[in-house]
């Protein structure tokens, strides 16, 4: 099972200058629930992004074309295909990002796992690819969810299954 897992605003952003342009509360506690005890994989820029290195209780598959390239508590591999072959067909398998993985990965996913936030950046530079619109996602959970002290802006949680 090939899940992507990714925070997106009302115009499909997902980033500026490298980093995450949302930081909510809500989603980054359902990230680490969804993915605690599975398999990540996520580009190398995306791995350099995380502040502690290796996410923890998670097997880390970090992809770059780079030669020789190694990162503590990572396995590294030079192509989604070359990883994914390194995963058994009973492992939950959660692609993280970023933006170039995203595009390999969603003709492959199985399920996507979405918060959308319901907002428009004023800055981005990273979009989320199209999706969706040769019918072939359909929505099969959504819960929407008010601003609060800890999450500046109202959101949904989308869960969608390929047909």
């Amino acid at each position: 099972m090939i899940t992507i897992i990714v925070a997106i605003a009302e115009n499909g952003a997902i980033g500026y200058k490298g980093d995450l342009i949302y930081h909510l509360s809500a989603d980054l506690k359902r990230f680490k629930q969804l993915t605690t005890g599975n398999t990540v994989i996520m580009g190398r820029k995306t791995f350099q992004s995380l502040p502690k290195g290796a996410l923890p209780n998670r097997r880390n598959i970090v992809l770059t074309r780079q030669k020789d390239l190694s990162f503590p508590g990572a396995e590294v591999y030079s192509s989604l295909d070359e990883a994914l072959t390194h995963c058994t067909r009973d492992e939950k398998t959660y692609i993280i990002g970023g933006a170039q993985i995203y595009i390999l990965a969603l003709q492959l996913a199985d399920e996507l796992e979405i918060t959308l936030v319901h907002d428009t950046p004023v800055q981005a530079d990273t979009f989320f690819p199209e999706f969706g619109s040769d019918e072939s996602w359909h929505l099969v959970n959504r819960e929407d969810h008010d601003a609060d002290d800890r999450n500046p802006f109202p959101y949904s949680f989308l869960t969608f299954r390929r047909n």
